[in-house]
């Protein structure tokens, strides 16, 4: 059961609040909090406020926070370490704002007329719950480049939030410090849960997406800094079974709420993401694929989807669709043998694939067989193309 922060210090709202509240978690980044808050202070819309929220930092950053002297600026420092988490919670609990605007101190906006074009659209577009652009990457002081799993395209849009949610979990992202919402989202639907440290905002994403639609913008105005001693960076290098557990546990969420708000279609393609996730973490174990950090052995998956599915019916259906894409890739790696035993497997736990009856019959019938599917497939790459 996930563990949802509350709002226990609520900022008094009045007439003379600014519209937006940019929240600033800070711990060990002293020597990046200035960058950070002078791209906010540089927006050319003024109303807002910003909160640099400081979780007992043992560097400087009190000294630092305290250097500002615009009067928006407003330093909170915990008394004991809340974890990142409750200390976003924390945050947005104190903002006065009607947006808020979360952004880590390592970061910085890369446009001084971004909050501007973010409100103009989301004053206009009372149904977007929250807005979010493509960035672009910070290493040693310079730009890399921009980065492709926050990329959606080359034109603005607004998504309708149930068509975003297929989109982002089909292997893309958000860039977190991007990411401007209605408090109302927070207050109405969901802060971030605490039992969820790598995918807290992933699951918010998705349950706001659920209620609300989502605005995307395709010029790069934020920059993501690229370094070993990021919490991205911190969490594959020391506790990379936690993303992966964070991963499927949103998956799953996600695919519950999308049936109780009656999104049947929206549940059906999140059972094909669950199957996908699992297969490419046992995948990865298989052939020791060196780039992932954590990897799942089919044991390893049977226990977590005795953990997850709700009934028998539900893990025979995610089962079937894991095998199958087992036996895709062997069959990919030439393995003819194991995906052919793989798609069996599949087969027993959901007759009704025929799309895996055909893979199989194709293989069994040797060459030719094979020869037709990888024709096939060519031609659908072109097409495609």
């Amino acid at each position: 059961m996930l563990s949802e922060g509350r709002l226990s210090e609520v900022a008094p709202m009045s007439a003379a609040d600014p519209m937006v509240s940019f929240i600033v978690p800070c711990h060990k980044l002293a020597h990046w909090l200035p960058e950070c808050v002078a791209s906010i202070l540089s927006q050319t819309w003024r109303d807002f406020e910003v909160l640099i929220m400081d979780d007992c930092s043992p560097d400087n950053t009190s000294e630092v926070a305290r250097s500002f002297q615009d009067p928006r600026v407003r330093y909170v420092r915990n008394e004991t370490n809340l974890g990142h988490l409750r200390n976003y919670n924390k945050g947005i609990g104190l903002a006065r704002g009607r947006y808020v605007w979360l952004i880590s101190a390592d970061d910085r906006l890369r446009r001084h007329y971004a909050l501007e074009r973010y409100l103009r659209v989301m004053e206009a577009h009372p149904g977007v719950g929250y807005a979010f652009c493509a960035g672009v990457g910070l290493k040693d002081e310079r730009e890399t480049s921009l980065l492709q799993s926050c990329y959606y395209g080359e034109r603005d849009r607004i998504f309708d939030g149930r068509v975003f949610i297929s989109r982002l979990l089909n292997a893309r992202g958000i860039l977190s410090p991007s990411v401007l919402v209605r408090k109302e989202c927070y207050e109405k639907v969901s802060l971030f849960p605490l039992d969820l440290p790598h995918q807290g905002d992933m699951y918010l994403w998705c349950k706001w997406a659920l209620r609300y639609d989502v605005a995307y913008f395709a010029e790069p105005m934020v920059n993501y800094r690229l370094h070993d001693t990021s919490m991205m960076s911190a969490f594959k290098r020391e506790s990379p079974e936690v993303m992966v557990r964070d991963e499927l546990e949103v998956l799953w969420n996600t695919k519950w709420e999308a049936i109780a708000l009656g999104y049947r279609h929206l549940a059906d393609l999140c059972d094909s993401f669950i199957a996908a996730k699992y297969a490419h973490y046992i995948v990865s174990g298989m052939f020791q694929d060196k780039r992932v950090s954590c990897v799942l052995t089919l044991a390893e998956c049977e226990d977590s989807l005795r953990r997850f599915a709700r009934n028998e019916r539900e893990r025979k259906r995610v089962r079937a669709r894991v095998f199958a894409t087992v036996g895709d890739e062997h069959y990919w790696h030439r393995d003819h043998k194991r995906a052919i035993d793989f798609y069996k497997r599949g087969l027993s736990e959901d007759p009704w694939m025929p799309k895996i009856w055909l893979k199989r019959l194709l293989l069994q019938s040797g060459g030719i067989g094979t020869g037709l599917r990888e024709s096939a497939f060519a031609l659908r790459r072109l097409v495609k193309h």
